[in-house]
């Protein structure tokens, strides 16, 4: 036996599990009075965010959510389904995003496959989830969130509890659990466009770390960056940038719906430099009116995936000012993995 096999396993001094809800906790110690998250007037630092994920933490607790208990939310990208990326593993527990667009049948045999104990729902939703939950005929906890921008009468009370009332039944002294293992679950996504049920994707806390760090690195992703969410955080966990952007005491700037007029107005409004998005979004944005564009007074960088963009799109975003990268990925990578990096000769 060498030497250095001796006397030098793993302990508390010399090894700690990865996980990303760490970068949250960073944040809230070394920028904890920056902005971190925007979304309408709502506007939160990184110590309002790391509290208000601790609350949540506490609350689902209490109502007994413990290690490997599945929480399942059906939201926009809000705010509230990015502090889920840090509550809901905070009690040990499996987050699982469900992509709003499912009907009821999906709806329900995902909450029924992954043995969901809460859900927490956009009120928007009502119609598809409230067939579900006839479907499902089972006990779950329900958590509506109420969003005063989205268009009220689409809105409708699902459940009993909202999440800003269960957040503050939480305990903001509460310890969160640090994972035993770094393969423990942290969350449950379910691949769509598939032959049969969805299938389910675990990511673990090591896994979802290293994705969030070697995206900083490949993007070369800078200290202070603007964020904006247009992509959705129930796809990928949002491609794990919900725990990359903390890692680098970055903004994250929500937008409920995709809006051409509005994305050019958060670029301008929050001097945005990142944002990831379908091709289908880079068409809608290079077809905008002129009336609805503004003019980029910064470089925006842009990461697209889903499809293979025209090269035409890859012009006429360079020509706004935006620099567009291709990747590609899978559910079961964690997002995107592989990247067509600008080769010089192209230009």
């Amino acid at each position: 036996m060498s030497q250095y096999e001796k006397n030098l396993d793993k302990n508390k001094a010399n090894y700690v599990p990865l996980t990303p809800i760490s970068f949250l906790e960073r944040a809230k110690d070394i920028y904890p009075n920056y902005e971190a998250i925007v979304y309408e007037d709502r506007k939160y630092t990184w110590n309002e965010v790391y509290k208000r994920s601790i609350k949540f933490a506490s609350a689902l607790e209490k109502v007994g959510i413990t290690k490997g208990d599945t929480v399942s939310f059906l939201a926009f990208n809000t705010p509230e389904i990015f502090e889920a990326h840090y509550s809901v593993p905070m009690t040990g527990g499996v987050l699982n995003t469900i992509n709003i667009r499912l009907d009821a049948k999906t709806i329900a045999y995902i909450l029924d496959h992954s043995d969901a104990k809460v859900l927490v729902v956009d009120r928007q939703l009502h119609v598809e989830v409230k067939k579900a939950l006839k479907i499902l005929n089972k006990k779950i906890i329900i958590i509506d969130i109420y969003d005063k921008y989205a268009d009220q009468s689409k809105l409708e009370k699902i459940g009993d509890l909202e999440y800003e009332e269960f957040l503050n039944s939480g305990d903001e002294n509460y310890i969160w659990k640090v994972p035993e293992d770094e393969w423990q679950a942290i969350s449950l996504s379910y691949t769509s466009g598939t032959t049969g049920n969805p299938k389910g994707v675990v990511y673990h806390h090591r896994g979802s770390y290293l994705m969030s760090t070697g995206s900083a690195v490949a993007w070369n992703m800078p200290n202070r960056l603007n964020f904006l969410t247009i992509v959705p955080m129930f796809h990928c966990n949002g491609w794990c940038y919900p725990w990359t952007i903390p890692m680098l005491n970055g903004r994250t700037i929500c937008l409920r719906n995709i809006d051409v007029k509005k994305i050019f107005e958060l670029i301008e409004k929050y001097s945005v430099t990142h944002f990831g998005g379908a091709p289908i979004v880079l068409n809608m944005i290079t077809s905008a009116p002129e009336a609805d564009r503004k003019k980029l007074k910064q470089k925006v960088y842009v990461l697209t995936a889903g499809a293979p963009p025209p090269s035409i799109i890859f012009k006429k975003m360079k020509s706004l000012g935006f620099e567009v990268m291709h990747v590609y990925g899978l559910t079961e990578t964690y997002g995107h993995v592989t990247q067509c990096a600008w080769n010089d000769g192209w230009n």
